[in-house]
């Protein structure tokens, strides 16, 4: 059966009076707070009328949580979650820390969260996401094609749920895999004993490639509903996928891809040279150095 994609149809000061929030993700204390500024003033752009909620490792500096909280963050301390010990060598070996994101489920002062990796940027507001129907794991599927999925029985024969007409599931390989999403953005409603449920059943499941993203995915694979590319574009789906990406109608942008961090940016690891890669960066640094952006300008800021 075809999924059902959501349709598409100011951060307020009121941060207490709000029962829904952005939630992204910080750790130690490298660059990635530049990107999570970013984002702040991204959503700030676009006139979200919920605030951004960063939750941060007991290793965050306390200098990046005063940048954050200057740029009207809501800043919360975690407590990490250690994943499965066994021999599973991950994708990157920064995915670790990644397992730390299912505390966000006991954040329950919110019904409803919009969760949003460091690295992703807001060029469009996506406020009606928190109005998806309740009981359901919203995210974007994704793609199998980059060689960072080498491992998997997709990769090997070519299939990619995006393109299922192209390489067919061979029957002799069993079921058709269920539909899989990518991580770095979701919609979903905190709750305490899902909470309790995941850190339980996270102690009894092997660790694999993706780390967290493959353990929600097994977790929510019963309630994942599809939302559709416009809302978290991986760059690489710019040359796996070109037929799927529409530019101007894209509302959020992740800069997964090898080389393609903003704040990192030298236009010389692969793919990189590209001028729809280029215009995006740029988007990035135009949101990014806008001095109007910053929280507590009269021109930014929402009643």
């Amino acid at each position: 059966m075809a999924p059902t994609l959501a349709s598409e149809t100011g951060l307020a000061k009121a941060y207490s009076l709000s029962d829904r929030a952005y939630v992204t993700f910080l750790a130690e204390n490298g660059d990635y707070v530049k990107g999570v500024v970013g984002l702040a003033k991204g959503l700030r752009k676009v006139k979200t009328a919920y605030p951004l909620v960063v939750a941060v490792l007991p290793d965050v500096q306390a200098e990046h949580r005063r940048i954050l909280e200057d740029q009207g963050c809501v800043v919360r301390e975690i407590e990490p979650v250690n994943p499965p010990e066994n021999q599973t060598q991950f994708a990157m070996a920064y995915y670790v820390i990644n397992y730390s994101k299912l505390r966000i489920w006991k954040f329950v002062e919110y019904s409803k969260i919009i969760y949003l990796d460091g690295d992703i940027q807001v060029f469009d507001n996506i406020d009606h996401l928190f109005d998806l129907g309740d009981g359901h794991f919203h995210a974007v599927m994704d793609c199998f094609c980059e060689r960072s999925w080498s491992n998997s029985p997709q990769y090997r024969i070519g299939y990619c749920q995006l393109c299922p007409e192209k390489v067919k599931w061979p029957e002799e390989m069993g079921p058709e895999p269920p539909f899989y999403f990518n991580a770095g953005m979701f919609i979903f409603e905190p709750n305490l004993s899902v909470y309790d449920h995941l850190l339980s059943t996270l102690v009894i499941t092997p660790a694999s490639t993706f780390a967290e993203q493959d353990y929600l995915n097994m977790f929510f694979k019963d309630t994942y509903k599809p939302i559709t590319l416009t809302y978290n574009l991986g760059l690489p789906m710019l040359w796996r996928h070109p037929e799927h990406v529409d530019i101007e109608r894209t509302k959020v942008v992740r800069y997964c891809a090898a080389g393609s961090k903003p704040w990192k940016y030298t236009g010389q690891e692969e793919n990189m040279e590209r001028e729809d890669i280029k215009m995006l960066v740029k988007k990035w640094w135009d949101i990014y150095n806008d001095e109007s952006l910053d929280y507590g300008n009269s021109s930014a800021s929402v009643a």
